[in-house]
């Protein structure tokens, strides 16, 4: 016995545990006859053939044998044969033909004495259950749905087919199409039997090869790149388009047949498509067999306009397409979309527009003629809003840029749904529905949303190259009571930086056109530098603040924002790490020859009151993966009401993004900053720059790949001094890097966004390669220390510490002390170099992938650094991820 199947049938009387075979190979191609499972098992009995009656025997009698479920009258009624009639052979095998027709029995005997007709069946067994073995690639919650047979139901053959014909269906659409399944059952006692399917998933069926037959103008690859179908490759592992699919061939020919038309053959046609599968049932070929006939140019081009509000020769001359030009179907399609949006802007919202063809087979052209028919001039009568349940009938309204009682606009209808779009309150692909009004000038609005949760409660723990560990918690609701309203509270902690941040968020305050924010946060961040490897913390700056925003639209696509910003910052230094008590020269506070005097200038407490102004326009289709569209704004900043801070800053920044077909997405940004400050220190001559240190412009990872954080732009750095062989110690893990900002800095990114086959698009992978250029510069030289000795001094028991400078190279060490136990011990001498302070572009190129992990967002990116100035610090790797729990 098959021991897969003696598991299932352990429990049934040792004589009845036979697995019998219920389909042989001539009842389905591709399942293979199998035999008795279990040796010395007899087969199942074949219906016998009635014994011959002598034919004048009239039956007087019809007795049923043998039933256990159906009453002896029910199966009587199944069969013609009636008491009365005479008895022949071929009445007794009409009832052989009869009740197995029904499919209940799987066993008649008819016997006739004198008249007496005795029945004798044997019923079909009843289901106990059904067994599915060696499916992997698809689950039993996919298959048995689709299985017509079931516990408790009479077991027929004919179901047993039909079943197995709809799991090999199953695996056909998944592309196996070497998939074979071997129905079997297992005898149990009561008349009883387990349905077991066993399953051989075989491989998916890939497309081998690719023939193209009958093509001339174009090539077979140039063709088979315009197919989604694609001939498997190694290249191609990830692709979902190298599986044969019969419904992606049928579109395949839709394909060709467009490429075909764009190229002016308006007679092309695909005369057959075949698809061959090779005999080892792995592979398929497909062979297209085509005709491209004669290729037109356009003949003459015309607009006929029964509007009086379009002169239809006006309108031709705006047309695309030119006399002699290349018949395009496309370009027609384009075309006459245009035309409808140009109506529908001007009111004409149920204009139609019909091209009329005229081919000259002759002189191969094709002349075409637009007619726009009569139509009304269109209003809306009214606007609806279903499916909301949560959110105000007015948040959704407010969205419209069309009032009852205007006249119709489709270019307003369309931006209508890309603002509600942009709520992020209702599903993807929302559209404004259009519905003909009370009259034939009338037309109704509808927007039927379906409301998606607004709310998110997130917790994340995540590592990035720049902070380590990184812990993160939010609450927001974009959608608060329905109003439209958002209010967030966000928490952050990492090695570097810590943060809370309470928000609130009013897009329409009492219900006029005019956005208020507010913001409260605290934020704690430890800059830091790098010496032999190891990060070090140089200054905690601590900012609590306060900002209030308000901003109206000017125009549909600009808008004005204005702000207040009221900052408390802290800037400390570790003591044990810049203090100093050293006696020469005297100092018993921040050390400038520790911690640098741009540092030691920045330390202290103090308030900023910051008044900012905005213009921002912005016409892009998505604000969270934008496709098309363009970006751009201008900030002004003034610190200075008040507080101890004074300067001026100017922040711009623009984007543009492009769809180039094939699902490619190219897109240009820029920004730039300038910084002016309003107060002299007056200390410029000692290296004190007028702008201090924390409200500068930095530049480096994460804004700008192939450089490490802030690893561009103006620094000081100190190289240790090697007194054995005279020379300066080259290894920048030795350095102390101490990058120090600029006044003005500006960025640019250039990115193509690559698309994948819709397996990888799936798992939510988007490579795209980019190149970054940027600068920061223009701050006062801070006076680098020539070389340096530091030294101790150890006298009568007094320690003194202290710096000695040369310019030579050799130290003026203090005069050795009278009394006993004088020692001076020097440190490692080192001298500072002021680097970076150039505008020149630093440019970086490189390739970086997103992925939308189940862990979390994940972004990892390899640059090279093509320009770059002494001093820069690069960096060809960088990631970032976050995991969600």
């Amino acid at each position: 016995m098959n021991s897969s199947l003696s598991d299932h049938s352990q429990n049934a009387p040792a004589g009845l545990r036979l697995a019998i075979a219920l389909l042989g190979s001539s009842v389905l191609a591709g399942v293979p006859q199998t035999a008795l499972a279990q040796a010395g098992a007899q087969p199942a009995p074949v219906a016998p053939v009635a014994a011959p009656a002598p034919a004048a025997d009239v039956i007087q009698s019809i007795t049923v044998n043998g039933a256990q479920r159906l009453e002896p009258d029910t199966i009587r009624s199944y069969i013609k044969m009636r008491i009365g009639q005479p008895y022949s052979q071929a009445a007794a095998d009409q009832v052989l033909k009869d009740l197995f027709a029904t499919e209940l029995f799987s066993d008649v005997k008819v016997s006739n004495n004198a008249g007496a007709v005795v029945i004798e069946v044997k019923e079909n067994p009843v289901i106990n259950r059904i067994i599915l073995e060696g499916n992997k690639r698809i689950k039993n919650d996919k298959i048995l749905p689709e299985i017509k047979l079931a516990p408790r139901q009479i077991f027929t053959r004919s179901k047993v087919r039909a079943d197995v014909s709809r799991i090999i269906e199953l695996y056909k659409r998944q592309g196996r199409f070497a998939a074979s399944v071997e129905p079997k059952m297992v005898l149990l006692d009561q008349n009883r039997i387990d349905i077991v399917f066993e399953i051989n998933e075989g491989p998916k069926s890939k497309v081998r090869m690719i023939n193209v037959i009958g093509n001339e103008a174009f090539s077979d690859n140039e063709l088979k790149g315009e197919m989604f179908t694609k001939e498997a490759r190694f290249s191609r592992l990830f692709s979902s388009g190298t599986t044969y699919d019969p419904d992606r061939m049928a579109f395949d020919q839709q394909k060709l047949r467009q490429f075909y038309l764009t190229k002016g053959y308006a007679d092309f046609r695909v005369v057959s498509a075949v698809a061959e599968l090779t005999p080892d049932k792995k592979d398929f070929i497909l062979t297209y067999v085509v005709e491209e006939g004669p290729r037109y140019k356009f003949g003459d081009v015309k607009v006929e306009s029964q509007l009086r509000d379009f002169d239809g020769e006006r309108l031709a001359s705006q047309l695309p397409m030119k006399k002699g030009d290349w018949y395009n179907a496309k370009l027609v399609e384009d075309t006459i979309e245009r035309l409808n949006e140009t109506l529908g802007a001007f009111g004409y919202a149920f204009a139609d527009v019909r091209p009329d063809y005229a081919r000259n087979k002759d002189e191969l052209t094709m002349g075409l003629t637009f007619e726009i028919a009569e139509a009304p001039r269109v209003y809306v009568e009214r606007i609806d809003v279903n499916g909301n349940t949560l959110t105000q009938d007015k948040v959704v309204r407010r969205e419209f840029r069309l009032a009852e009682g205007d006249a119709f606009n489709s270019l307003q209808v369309k931006r209508s749904t890309a603002r509600i779009n942009s709520l992020g309150y209702f599903q993807e692909k929302f559209e404004v529905e259009q519905k003909g009004g009370s009259a034939p000038d009338r037309i109704v609005l509808e927007a039927n949303v379906e409301e998606k949760p607004t709310g998110q409660l997130q917790l994340s723990a995540g590592y990035s190259s720049l902070e380590k560990l990184i812990f993160q918690g939010s609450v927001e609701q974009r959608n608060f009571r329905g109003r439209g309203q958002t209010i967030g509270l966000n928490l952050a902690y990492s090695q570097y930086s810590k943060q809370i941040d309470v928000s609130f968020t009013e897009p329409y305050l009492f219900d006029r056109n005019v956005s208020t924010a507010v913001n409260i946060y605290r934020r704690d961040l430890n800059s830091f530098n790098y010496l032999n490897s190891n990060r070090n913390t140089i200054y905690k700056q601590t900012t609590t603040g306060l900002q209030i925003r308000a901003g109206v639209p000017l125009t549909e696509y600009v808008s004005f924002v204005g702000s207040y910003t009221l900052n408390f910052d802290d800037v400390t230094v570790d003591p044990s790490l810049y203090y100093s008590t050293r006696q020469n020269p005297p100092l018993s506070e921040c050390d400038p020859l520790i911690a640098g005097r741009y540092l030691c200038d920045a330390l202290g407490k103090r308030t900023s009151s910051i008044l900012g102004m905005t213009l921002i326009y912005d016409s892009l289709d998505n604000r969270m993966r934008p496709s098309r569209g363009r970006s751009a704004s201008i900030t002004g900043e003034f610190a200075g009401l008040g507080g101890s801070v004074k300067y001026a800053r100017v922040r711009g920044n623009a984007a543009q993004y492009f769809p180039v077909g094939g699902g490619f997405i190219f897109s240009v940004k820029a920004e730039g900053g300038a910084i002016f400050p309003l107060n002299d220190l007056g200390n410029a001559a000692n290296g004190v720059d007028d702008v201090r240190l924390t409200d500068r412009f930095y530049l480096g990872e994460p804004q700008m790949r192939g450089f490490d954080i802030r690893g561009l732009g103006p620094r000081v750095i100190r190289k240790p001094f090697d007194t054995v062989n005279n020379v300066f110690i080259e290894d920048r893990d030795q350095w102390s890097d101490d990058a120090i900002g600029g006044h003005y800095y500006y960025l640019a990114h250039a990115e193509l966004e690559i698309p994948l086959g819709s397996g990888a698009k799936e798992m939510g992978l988007r490579p795209s390669i980019f190149l970054d250029a940027g600068a920061v510069w223009g701050i006062t030289s801070p006076n680098p220390l020539p070389l340096t000795f530091p030294y101790t001094q150890v006298c009568n028991g007094v320690t003194t510490t202290g710096y000695a400078t040369s310019q030579a190279g050799v130290p003026t060490l203090p005069a050795t002390c009278t009394g006993t136990g004088d020692t001076v011990v020097g440190g490692t001498p080192f001298r500072e170099f002021f680097l970076g302070n150039s505008a020149k572009p630093r440019v970086a190129v490189g390739i970086g992938v997103n992925w939308n992990s189940p862990f979390g967002p994940f972004r990892i990116d390899f640059a090279k650094t093509l320009l770059k100035v002494d001093g820069d610090d690069t960096k060809s790797f960088t990631f970032n991820v976050g995991t969600q729990f």
